[in-house]
């Protein structure tokens, strides 16, 4: 199966994986933060957003949408991360981040990860392509400065990066 296949076009173990890497991600982040952040995710998920993230007694909220990609696949072997979004569901807006992450499916941890805020994404990107989509594709590899480096984030970083950008969003 290609990257850049429909997501009604993805077999059922794909959206199986899809919706245990965002549990994955909300559980993590609960966890490294000793409950101070709190996760919610959708039941639709038809509008491009998969966890909203808050810290306990704080009202600010960070809706993310994640794009997972499996270390048992050919592009993440390689040492990279290519994903599409749907130009249909995205919708830049403050408190909605993208959020790109690497998994490695054998431990059951979160590989390397890309947390950006979407106006920063929707300006990065060129135009969606001849199906309505806008590719990401960032270099895993420690050593690498592609234009994503500066959102690259390990998975201890992660859960402190969304603190941060709630941190943000508070402010704003």
């Amino acid at each position: 199966m290609s990257d850049d296949e429909d997501y009604l076009e993805k077999s059922p173990a794909a959206a199986r994986m899809g919706k245990a890497a965002e549990y994955l991600v909300a559980a993590s982040a609960i966890l490294a933060t000793g409950g101070e952040l709190n996760v919610s995710t959708s039941l639709v998920d038809d509008e491009g957003v998969d966890l909203v993230f808050h810290r306990h007694g704080s009202s600010a909220t960070l809706a993310v949408q994640v794009k997972a990609r499996m270390s048992t696949g050919s592009q993440v072997r390689q040492g990279k991360l290519m994903a599409f979004v749907r130009a249909q569901t995205f919708q830049p807006r403050t408190g909605l981040d993208m959020l790109f992450v690497a998994v490695d499916v054998e431990r059951g941890t979160i590989m390397t990860a890309w947390l950006i805020p979407s106006g920063t994404f929707g300006a990065m990107v060129a135009e969606p392509n001849s199906r309505g989509r806008f590719r990401f594709s960032a270099s895993m590899k420690p050593d690498s400065n592609d234009r994503w480096t500066p959102f690259r984030l390990t998975a201890a970083e992660l859960p402190q990066r969304v603190l941060a950008r709630l941190a943000e969003l508070e402010r704003a």
